[in-house]
């Protein structure tokens, strides 16, 4: 039978009832149980096995295809836009700790009373808002008006306990990149979010719907900054590079840049690279390449603290350099071997993505190369290349099963930054107009896309 023939609704149960089989099988196998949504979260080797993640994606494409193919589309579409509120309660909650306090209650709970005392809130707005998640499966009501966590509100617990967020309010974030990503986007992005509309009818008016909502020319790094956001500025740093470090392992920049096949003392630079992280990796990776880490002064100022505590030896021996430089000036280092850049390009529009990769170019010798580190928009029309094509009935692309989640982190970069993930078409033809081919393109989390000089 063809796949035109096949009633899409058992298509997509058989997906599920398929995959939750892997699932099962998965955890059986490693002697497991399958993860309780009443009990918190506690990480296991499967979390990362690349099988178990392929099945989980499968299961959430066509368990929500599933039900906006069933439900009342007046009922869906209503559903979408209570999205805001998902946010702002969220928000609201790891504002006020109660994911810290609800941890040390313990797994009997806590009555809403007591919540109330601990928030200066009132216990009439926190049940509300606890009972608004807890429906949607976030948070659980032991019984009324008593709530504790289950696995998915435990995410939702800082790295501190109550008594250090209380003498460290400003670090309260640190090390929790999960609460401080809420935050922000239950402040700042919401925030900027109103002016959505507004920018898209007429970007001209600002740089981005956050330069509209905050009215300031700054970009939302250079705005944290500023005196008085110290709270803001800490957990950015969180959400940002912690999530980062987190989420992209140190093999897809080992193996994207093909160290091994360089020639001794070749130099590869850091564009844009903070304190350096990922050189680090390279370094230990690649022990017999020089390295120049690249970013304004103020990041070099932290990454001179960082490589003492790590690796003070490679400095004092030159073979990693730290360079105050800005991107969008011409770029100091002559005919590197490879010049790489690490999820900065998404961050701004096409005219500066141009200037930068201008730079580079005019720096750049016949042989060097160009690697960037970004996430690649697909087409709702086109197989995601990390793995087999999905399945029918399933978006080809696969919908909300893609990994990481592209299309929402497409929208927070335009809503903060007027910045993108771009397609394949887009990173070749910026890339041309920049004097540089387009290579080869290594698909994963992040991928790899090496270019050549024109």
């Amino acid at each position: 039978m063809s796949t035109n023939q096949v009633d899409p609704l058992k298509a997509l149960i058989d997906i599920i009832t398929a995959q939750t089989t892997v699932l099962q099988s998965a955890y059986s196998n490693n002697n497991l149980q399958v993860p309780s949504i009443d009990v918190p979260f506690q990480s296991t080797p499967l979390e990362f096995n690349p099988v178990v993640t392929a099945s989980r994606h499968l299961i959430v494409a066509a368990a929500l295809q599933l039900i906006a193919t069933v439900q009342s589309p007046i009922e869906f579409i209503q559903g979408r836009l209570g999205g805001i509120y998902d946010t702002a309660t969220l928000g609201l909650l790891v504002d006020i700790n109660v994911p810290e306090i609800l941890k040390e209650a313990g797994p009997q709970g806590l009555h809403v009373n007591k919540l109330s005392s601990a928030t200066n809130v009132d216990s009439s707005y926190l049940a509300r808002v606890l009972r608004y998640l807890a429906t949607r499966h976030i948070f659980k009501e032991v019984s009324p008006d008593v709530f504790a966590h289950n696995r998915l509100s435990s995410l939702l617990n800082k790295a501190k306990s109550m008594e250090e967020i209380e003498e460290n309010p400003i670090g309260r974030f640190d090390n929790a990149p999960l609460a401080a990503f809420i935050r922000i986007a239950s402040d700042e992005l919401l925030n900027a979010s109103t002016a959505f509309t507004s920018f898209i009818k007429n970007p001209q008016q600002a740089s981005a719907p956050f330069n509209i909502a905050y009215n300031t020319p700054k970009k939302m790094w250079e705005w944290t900054e500023e005196p008085g956001r110290e709270v803001v500025s800490r957990r950015f740093t969180s959400a940002i590079k912690d999530t980062a470090r987190a989420m992209y392992p140190p093999e897809i920049f080992t193996s994207g840049l093909d160290g091994n096949i360089l020639q001794p003392n070749d130099v590869i630079v850091d564009v844009g690279g903070g304190v350096g992280s990922v050189t680090l990796t390279l370094q230990k990776a690649y022990p017999d390449l020089r390295y120049v880490v690249q970013d304004l002064e103020q990041q070099i100022v932290a990454a001179r603290k960082f490589w003492d505590e790590n690796n003070l030896r490679a400095i004092t021996t030159g073979q990693v350099q730290l360079q105050a430089h800005d991107f969008f000036k011409p770029q100091p280092v002559k005919d590197a071997a490879v010049y790489f850049l690490r999820q900065i390009i998404h961050d701004w529009p096409d005219e500066e993505y141009r200037k930068i990769l201008t730079n580079l170019r005019s720096a750049a010798g016949a042989h060097s190369k160009l690697v960037l580190f970004e996430m690649l928009a697909k087409h709702v029309t086109e197989d995601l290349d990390s793995g087999p094509s999905a399945p029918y009935p399933l978006l080809p692309n696969p919908g909300v099963g893609q990994d990481p989640p592209q299309p929402l982190i497409c929208r927070c970069l335009l809503t903060m930054y007027n910045g993108k993930e771009r397609t394949y078409e887009e990173y070749t033809q910026l890339g041309k107009e920049s004097g540089w081919k387009l290579e080869e393109v290594r698909p994963g989390k992040l991928s790899a896309f090496i270019f050549i000089p024109i």
